[in-house]
């Protein structure tokens, strides 16, 4: 995969860990390029965790009042 200076989205990066496994289970990579994709797969693999971890953090905003109304509080983006 090239070099991309955009980041991908979570559903694009879980594809592309999904073809790495596929790559590395079919077990005719040379060493070198093993090597290359698994550092490849743990970026994205660190990238979809941090994903779904501000996601899990947007969820939790979601409060009750002391009347238990309902409220959404502002989220913080950690990318912005």
């Amino acid at each position: 995969m090239a070099q991309k200076t955009e980041k991908p989205t979570l559903e694009t990066a879980m594809q592309r860990v999904s073809e790495i496994v596929s790559e590395m289970e079919e077990g005719n990579l040379p060493l070198e390029t093993l090597i290359v994709r698994y550092e490849e797969g743990v970026g994205l693999v660190k990238f979809c965790q941090e994903k779904l971890d501000a996601a899990e953090k947007r969820i939790q905003i979601i409060t009750r009042d002391a009347r238990g109304a309902v409220g959404l509080a502002d989220f913080a983006d950690p990318e912005a």
